[in-house]
């Protein structure tokens, strides 16, 4: 009985590795709509992050966030670099939990508030899938 533990010990090993192998990330992160659309699963942090410049009177414009499928952890966060200038360039975060399963959409618009007939300058726009 003692001689099949040792011999069974590196099969045990290799399920615990394949297993951490099929785990999602806890978190993932956004800069573009490049790698939309994007795949979720509940519980996972999406992490949004897009250049901006708030100074300059451009916001970017939360239209479409898909509450079923997104929960917003916060609201948006603005940091500049390290170099403390201010009305410099940034980048603005939104962090989002997925939660039910189905599909939605992130989609936002970098504009001037008051200028609401002018086209936007930039778009984010993606498809989410939450498995």
């Amino acid at each position: 009985m003692h001689s099949v533990l040792p011999r069974l010990l590196p099969f045990a090993s290799l399920l615990l590795v394949a297993g951490c192998a099929n785990t999602p990330p806890s978190s993932v992160a956004l800069n573009d709509d490049a790698a939309c659309p994007l795949s979720l699963q509940p519980g996972q942090t999406l992490i949004l992050s897009l250049p901006s410049n708030p100074a300059t009177g451009y916001r970017w414009n939360l239209r479409d966030a898909s509450a079923e499928q997104l929960e917003s952890l916060g609201p948006e966060v603005f940091t500049s670099p390290e170099n403390g200038m201010i009305g410099g360039d940034g980048v603005s975060t939104w962090r989002f939990e997925a939660a039910d399963t189905g599909s939605g959409r992130l989609f936002l618009t970098y504009q001037r508030p008051w200028e609401t007939d002018a086209e936007p300058t930039g778009l984010f726009d993606c498809r989410i899938e939450v498995q």
